[in-house]
């Protein structure tokens, strides 16, 4: 494999695994473990007492220093790594001979002080020339000693570094990931210290900026804290500057840097507007990498890192812009030390290569990131953002994706107030997990609502519900139970389709499974389905759920339904026989149940505890739609208000009760309903067969009529009109008074 030249000055480096001579040129290719046994103690000894053996090994520990392929020892490594030699006297003999391509690594303390699973050895990734510490010349090679066999050698442990370090960027799913495998993969292996500046904010997919490009810093590395250094800053402290620093040492020592750590390091530039026209934005419209020492890369290194922060000298930097698909998206800076080779042309393919595949992880992992919103925005829109809290009944929920990456489903749930203080109750479930799940889950609740502000009844709602699912598409599926909780007669009609059977928790502590008839899923088509209508104690907690909760691949559903059942009866045992268990610890208790392997599919739970209203604040009447109708209408109101003590509320409600019945008596041909809740608020209700709903207008000076919603919208607290199958309701509210006293 051919070379590209290198930054290092001096002759190139024949082979590893011996030594230099004092003139610098290389000697004979001899393995370290041989010289050792080939020389006795006591004999051969070199001046100032080393005998031949230890010369040999201290040559062997030199061509360790270089990493063994031309690679030289990073900053900071243990002692303990390389290989013991004796410096001085007779008879000591190495304890440890590095072998072809063994390299030491950083020193401890560093998150990369061993190699981790398929990664090269630290040192793989940068070329030095094989140079020992006391020459210039080459060393030998144990196994081959031809350049040609040392280039293909460094050549190889580049190949292996770049395969180990991009499979530890492609690990990362999130930004913080990919970018914290792009510093540990580099630091120490390939440079000292790195810096990663991103864009803020980071563009997606096709997004054009707007403004000015900005880039941030987004994570800084390095071998070794500042506290850790010494000659440079005692000496610029001492009054000696930056350029007399960096002659006195011949290279800028690369602490003088900036760099921002936990422990406040030197501050760096930490945000950089990049110019149009500029150094830096010429370097990053380049792409390719660029040593620090290029006439572009020393205009824009300032421009980026900032001008009061001194520059390396040589071949000690990389200027590395990222780029993703689209657009350029940051930029890399690859910093050496001067206790180590400087970079050589072949490293900055390695810099490319690094950056490319940080570059496009970084745009996948913003991609997911929109997506993942994306997701959650449609799963919270589709669920209910709160439940209503309708009279004579007490709500609570849950919903669980089946996992953090598929965070929509087709579970969904949903409670909507009817008219006569009635509430639907409806869960259901697409199959499916993706999107176009969701999406159908959409559809089918938004046609639920409408369908339950019409009043149909449950079964009629499910057979609307199977047209919708046809006309969506064939293959369109769900399960869905529909359920209308009437609170003033306390029963409960239950319409089902494919969907887990309904549990009751009665107030003593009895958990029942409800029999309600199964039917047939949603989408089917050319099913009826059937409703069944059953008591509804006060007391009571009806709990519906989706077969997620009860179903796994370590359960059949019916088993799921059993445990359910017992959790519910242990839960009530624990609060008592005359108390029910709080509804939100109750929902929390239940999805205790679930093990680390019932995960399977996703969860939506909806508890409606029954309170019911008492015959005793209920008040009913029928109107015949005759003028004389609103009188009698006052004469009731006033007789009920007497009997529960809210005379206050007399001369309100006799005005608000006549002006909606004298509307009701206008248009209807049936008998007039009207209804009288007490409960923490004042609740009247008018009935009749017209299907015309009123609609509030501002009446003119000359009007006899047409004032009546007006004065209904400012005197009561709250009203509204909602049209059933055989009519309309008219209903409004007034707020009890603070000394009214409920009997």
């Amino acid at each position: 494999m051919t070379e590209y030249p290198t930054s290092q000055e001096g002759p190139q480096p024949v082979a590893s695994g011996g030594g230099t001579d004092e003139a610098g040129h290389g000697k004979a290719p001899i393995a370290a473990a041989e010289a050792v046994r080939t020389h006795a103690p006591g004999t051969g000894a070199e001046p100032g007492g080393v005998t031949a053996a230890a010369s040999d090994a201290r040559a062997a520990r030199s061509a360790a220093g270089t990493g063994g392929a031309g690679l030289p020892r990073p900053r900071g490594a243990a002692s303990s790594d390389v290989p013991a030699a004796a410096d001085s006297g007779a008879g000591q003999v190495p304890g440890q001979i590095p072998v072809q391509g063994q390299i030491p690594g950083p020193g401890p303390g560093h998150d990369n002080a061993r190699p981790r699973d398929g990664e090269a050895p630290a040192g793989a990734g940068s070329g030095s020339g094989g140079a020992g510490r006391h020459g210039g010349g080459g060393s030998a090679i144990p196994g081959g000693s031809t350049p040609e066999a040392t280039a293909a050698r460094r050549e190889g442990d580049r190949l292996r570094f770049v395969g180990a370090a991009t499979r530890r960027i492609a690990r990362g799913i999130d930004l913080d990931e990919i970018v914290l495998g792009l510093c540990r993969a580099t630091v120490p292996t390939f440079s000292d210290a790195i810096l990663v500046y991103l864009r803020d904010p980071l563009p997606v997919g096709d997004e054009r900026p707007v403004g000015p490009v900005v880039l941030r810093l987004r994570r800084t590395d390095r071998l070794r804290p500042i506290d850790d250094l010494t000659d440079m800053s005692s000496t610029i402290g001492a009054g000696m500057d930056l350029a007399g620093a960096a002659g006195a040492t011949g290279e800028l020592d690369f602490s003088q840097l900036p760099l921002v750590g936990p422990q406040g390091d030197l501050p760096a530039a930490e945000l950089c507007e990049i110019r149009p026209g500029g150094a830096l934005a010429e370097v990053l419209r380049g792409v390719r990498p660029v040593f620090g020492s290029s006439a572009a890369a020393r205009a824009a290194l300032p421009e980026l890192l900032g001008l009061d922060h001194p520059l390396p000298r040589g071949n000690r930097a990389v200027l590395a812009p990222l780029r993703g698909r689209r657009r350029v998206i940051g930029a890399a800076v690859f910093l050496r030390s001067p206790e180590r080779p400087a970079f050589e042309q072949n490293d900055l393919l390695v810099a490319a290569q690094l950056a490319t595949h940080t570059a496009l992880g970084i745009d996948k992992a913003v991609l997911y990131g929109r997506e993942a919103y994306i997701a959650d925005e449609l799963q919270r829109t589709m669920l209910p953002d709160s439940l209503p809290q309708p009279t004579g009944v007490r709500l609570a929920s849950r919903y669980l994706p089946a996992a953090e990456t598929a965070r929509v489903g087709g579970d969904w749930y949903d409670a909507i107030p009817l008219p006569g203080s009635r509430v639907a109750l409806v869960v259901g479930d697409v199959m499916g997990h993706s999107m176009t799940s969701a999406a159908i889950m959409g559809q089918l609740r938004t046609t639920a609502q409408t369908l339950a502000q019409l009043d149909l009844p449950p079964a009629e709602v499910l057979h609307h519900l199977d047209e919708q699912a046809q006309r969506l598409g064939s293959d369109r599926m769900a399960t869905c139970l529909y359920a209308v909780y009437d609170p003033v007669a306390h029963r409960i009609t239950i319409a089902n389709a494919g969907h887990p059977p309904p549990v009751l928790l009665h107030l003593g502590g009895r958990a029942e499974v409800l029999r309600v008839p199964p039917g047939a899923p949603i989408g089917v088509g050319g099913v009826d389905f059937e409703a069944v209508e059953l008591d509804a104690p006060a007391g009571g907690t009806l709990l519906l759920y989706t077969d997620g909760l009860v179903e796994s691949r370590l359960r059949d559903v019916w088993t799921g339904i059993e445990q359910l059942r017992e959790r519910l009866a242990t839960t009530a045992q624990l609060t008592g026989l005359d108390h029910p268990p709080p509804l939100e610890a109750l929902c929390d208790d239940v999805l205790d149940m679930l093990g680390p392997g019932d995960r399977d599919d996703d969860i939506a739970l909806l508890a409606a505890r029954f309170d019911g209203i008492a015959p005793s604040d209920v008040a009913y009447w029928f109107l015949d739609p005759e003028e004389t109708a609103p009188g009698r209408a006052r004469r009731f109101a006033r007789r009920a208000l007497t009997r529960w003590g809210l005379e206050e509320l007399s001369d309100s409600l006799e005005l608000l009760v006549s002006e909606v019945v004298t509307n009701a008596v206008r248009y209807a041909e049936r008998p007039v309903t009207l209804r009288l809740l007490r409960t923490d608020v004042l609740r009247c209700e008018v009935g009749d067969d017209s299907p015309q709903l009123p609609r509030q207008r501002r009446a003119r000076d000359t009007d006899e009529g047409g004032r009546g919603l007006f004065l209904v919208n400012r005197m009561a607290r709250r009203w509204g009109a909602t049209r059933l199958s055989s009519g309309k309701v008219v209903w409004f509210e007034l707020s009890l008074p603070a000394t009214a006293e409920r009997r």
